[in-house]
């Protein structure tokens, strides 16, 4: 097995290991993410149909309005939230709706390291974070 460790800045503490979920495109979570189900509804986004819950998401950023930050509350309210946000550059909406959601977040993290399906463990401590990406029988 081999192992990808990467490093950033914990926005949110805490730990957790699960599937990766990866997109290079910014995601909105009001009007993107159906609060209901958990699911991408943004029309012509690459991860449309797929559900965030349980996943370690990788996005570069959020965008789109504050109530995005409640969405992902909601999201967590209903035991559809990720396990974990793994951003490149983290953003004011996502990073209030992470913390009141209490969402492990993290960012400064090179995303194009990560690939949907990965396992991905997140080690969020206060003040950096370390991202370990475990791939099967793959050269790195």
């Amino acid at each position: 097995m081999a192992v990808i460790t990467l490093k950033g800045r914990t926005i949110v503490a805490g730990n957790c290991k699960g599937t990766a979920l990866v997109t290079a495109k910014p995601i909105s979570f009001l009007g993107g993410v159906d609060p209901e189900t958990g699911t991408i509804t943004e029309q012509n986004h690459d991860l449309h149909g797929q559900k965030i819950a349980d996943k370690i998401l990788c996005f570069p950023h959020g965008h789109g309005s504050t109530v995005g930050s409640y969405v992902l509350y909601a999201l967590k309210k209903r035991g559809l939230a990720p396990k974990a946000i793994i951003a490149e550059t983290a953003d004011t909406v996502v990073t209030v709706g992470a913390i009141i959601a209490e969402v492990p977040m993290v960012d400064g993290i090179d995303i194009t390291r990560i690939r949907t399906g990965d396992q991905v463990e997140v080690q969020a401590r206060e003040g950096f974070a370390v991202v370990k990406v475990l791939r099967e029988n793959s050269c790195i």
